[in-house]
């Protein structure tokens, strides 16, 4: 669901990693640079620089991780319902599971405020590679180096911040070889308003997740406020007047969020042989912890359900990134490509160490610190939003009395206001769920570091992990507890601690404070040796990526960073010719079919009001023959769920929700052979919308009628 991506469905992997060739529809291009030559030649399009502007701005990014697009002038977004599910989730209670059971607005007066979400819309881009540059100097060490590139970075976003009044964040590219400013309207005023059930939109559950055919309704809408009104937007997508057909060419308007088709070897192998088994086995652990609480009753399971999906979802994902790494032809490909451009490059150097071997220097550093960076920066070793909390208010105040630029980057002037949307968060913590996680967390921080490890001894305080968990959910007031067990928790103080600064950390006596405290002096210095270590490799990146420019053009698309692309794609079936072919679109009779096929056994039972519905249903001819899912082409990651996708008109015809299991080479490589996108038809969105629920206004709100007016 989350288009995690990389499992291996390599074929013709010599041309996938590294090549200077760029296969057909390979990229997510910025929209400062898009690919207008490809595009005529291959698909005989010319997108004008209206038609990209309309289409950038209407574009959202979800700060929960996803992507939408307005759809209509009163702020209307579109999204998926696994992209909105973190606000579903801390929307509910114990009477309201709204992931579950879904959610419809009767009028805009119900919408429902989000407790931290927040929407940016990208303005304006940049370029401001040149005076990030130049704040580097020749002769600098990398302990010099970061802070100083860090300091031109805050500088400039502070500039801009006051100038324009946006979200103003220096985005870097190519691993260091560019910089660019992105300017965004931002919303923290926003509201659901509709949501089906959970089951329709993630019909088929893990088993038909990374799959096609689908049948998922996986959709979500919301709406950004300005001042307690509607928020009126300058652009939006309108809706198609008819489904997409194979063959057609579609957009693809997101935010992926990473990529590492530009790593060098040295970091593929890192990945390979570290980082990704580490992942696997945090998300094995944290599976069998979620669906183990979860089992403990249904009010449980509503507590624990966002957080089950989310792990169940990347360890089928990061399953498929290990598998294509362990391919031996990925690897062979990767070192071929990489050994050309070592040659052309190192054949240039007037002298001093290669960028290739300052990388592997720099990457077996990182490596050296990654276990307990992991446990101790990372916070995996303190599974609790109290602990984030805790960690968040000890550091911001301690970094307030530095100038911005000399900061670290999450706490610079420009991001203040974000971070404190989600630090002051309305969103209810669980005590028994938290000290569940806690208890887990704190046992393997003891497993995997000794438990006469100094540091491991002085957090547990000769207490077992699930005592001292429960000592330190129960005495903290970091954040807001609904549950009535917690009756005797302290009063929430998050807000006194961060405003009282210094003098109220010092008098404070919360227990989760104080283990903060105990674990930032290591955990600061784990994160200075591992930003140092990137600042050689972004140094040395930078290099490689001249040499690129200089000897392949400038016509290349950088690795994704959770900031706007465009992709773009054929709709496309896949697969061998015949019957085993996999028709690039499904219906609503495929979902009925596949339900029966089934014999509606979980997870492919449907929700109550579709089974009510049924007969109705299935009688109407039109309405089963619409199209419900679709693949193209298109080159998508995860952070792209929630997209969307338009026709050559710009005319919304879907949203991405989810790629193949093919797709998931993805994140290394590109391949048009057999991975696809998957999205919901827009047709399918509007046939549920009037048939199934009803939803009248917010039809009418999307619909464009036959004489132009809305």
């Amino acid at each position: 669901m989350y288009i995690f991506v990389s499992r291996a469905c390599i074929a013709a992997v010599g041309c996938l990693l590294g090549a200077v060739s760029i296969r057909a529809d390979e990229g997510m291009w910025l929209f400062n640079a898009p690919p207008l030559d490809r595009l005529r030649q291959d698909h005989g399009a010319m997108p004008t620089a209206e038609w990209l502007l309309h289409l950038q701005q209407s574009s959202v990014r979800f700060n929960s991780g996803g992507s939408g697009a307005f759809v209509s002038a009163d702020g209307l977004v579109i999204t998926n319902h696994h992209v909105g599910a973190d606000s579903l989730h801390k929307l509910g209670d114990e009477t309201h599971d709204y992931a579950r059971d879904g959610f419809a607005a009767a009028t805009r007066a119900d919408e429902l405020k989000c407790h931290d979400l927040e929407l940016n819309v990208l303005v304006s881009i940049e370029d401001v590679t040149a005076r990030v540059q130049a704040a580097v100097t020749t002769g600098m060490t990398a302990e010099q180096a970061f802070p100083a590139r860090r300091a031109a970075m805050a500088a400039i976003e502070q500039e801009s911040l006051a100038a324009t009044g946006l979200r103003s964040d220096v985005v870097t590219l190519y691993q260091g070889g560019a910089y660019h400013l992105y300017c965004s309207k931002k919303y923290t005023d926003v509201r659901l308003v509709f949501a089906p059930e959970q089951q329709i939109a993630f019909f088929g559950g893990d088993a038909d997740n990374f799959e096609f055919p689908r049948y998922n309704l996986d959709i979500c809408f919301f709406r950004a406020y300005e001042e307690g009104r509607p928020a009126r937007v300058p652009h939006h997508l309108d809706w198609a007047t008819g489904p997409v057909a194979e063959g057609d060419l579609v957009f693809v308007s997101g935010h992926p969020g990473h990529t590492d088709r530009g790593n060098t070897v040295a970091e593929i192998v890192s990945m390979r042989d570290h980082v990704v088994p580490f992942q696997l086995a945090t998300l094995n652990r944290l599976e069998a912890l979620y669906g183990a609480y979860a089992a403990r009753g249904p009010e449980e399971r509503r507590q624990a359900m966002g957080d089950l999906f989310g792990v169940q979802n990347g360890r089928k994902a990061r399953q498929g990134v290990l598998a294509g790494l362990l391919d031996p032809r990925i690897m062979a490909a990767k070192r071929q490509a990489e050994v050309d451009r070592r040659k052309r490059l190192e054949d240039g150097l007037a002298g001093g160490t290669s960028p290739y071997v300052r990388i592997e220097q720099a990457q077996a550093t990182l490596d050296g610190i990654a276990l307990r960076h992991r446990l101790l920066e990372g916070g995996l070793a303190f599974n609790s939003r109290f602990f984030a909390n805790a960690r968040t208010i000890l550091r911001a105040v301690e970094e307030q009395a530095k100038p911005s630029g000399e900061r670290l980057r999450e706490f610079r002037d420009s991001n203040r206001e974000s971070l404190e949307l989600r630090l002051f968060s309305d969103e209810p913590l669980y005590g028994e769920f938290e000290t569940a996680k806690l208890a887990d967390s704190l046992t393997w921080l003891a497993t995997t570091l000794g438990g006469d490890d100094e540091l491991v001894t002085s957090v547990l305080a000769g207490r077992s992990p699930r005592d001292r968990a429960g000592e330190l959910i129960a005495g903290t007031g970091l954040g807001r507890r609904p549950d009535p067990k917690s009756g005797s928790a302290p009063p929430d103080s998050r807000r006194a601690l961060y405003d009282g600064g210094p003098a109220a950390l010092a008098a404070s006596s919360d227990p989760m404070l104080a283990v903060a405290k105990l674990v930032d002096l290591e955990s600061r210095s784990l994160r200075r040796i591992a930003e140092e270590a990137d600042e050689v490799k972004r140094q040395a990146h930078a290099e490689i990526a001249a040499s690129q420019f200089a000897t392949e053009g400038t016509a290349m698309y950088p690795d994704a960073t959770f900031t706007l692309r465009l992709a773009y794609g054929s709709v496309a079936g896949y697969g061998e010719a015949g019957p085993r072919r996999i028709a690039p679109i499904t219906t609503y009779a495929g979902l009925f079919a596949r339900a029966a096929a089934k014999r509606e056994t979980p997870p492919f039972d449907l929700p109550a009001r579709w089974n009510e519905l049924r007969d109705q249903l299935k009688a109407d001819a039109a309405f089963m023959a619409t199209p419900l899912n679709f693949v193209s082409t298109a080159d998508i990651i995860g952070g792209n769920s929630g997209s969307p996708v338009v026709n050559r008109d710009g005319r919304l015809v879907g949203v991405i929700f989810d790629g193949n299991i093919e797709s998931l080479v993805l994140d290394v490589a590109y391949d048009d052979r057999r991975a696809r996108a998957i999205a919901v038809d827009a047709a399918g969105i509007l046939a549920a919308l009037r048939t199934v629920y009803r939803a009248d206004a917010l039809v009418r709100e999307v619909v464009v009628a036959a004489d132009g007016r809305r």
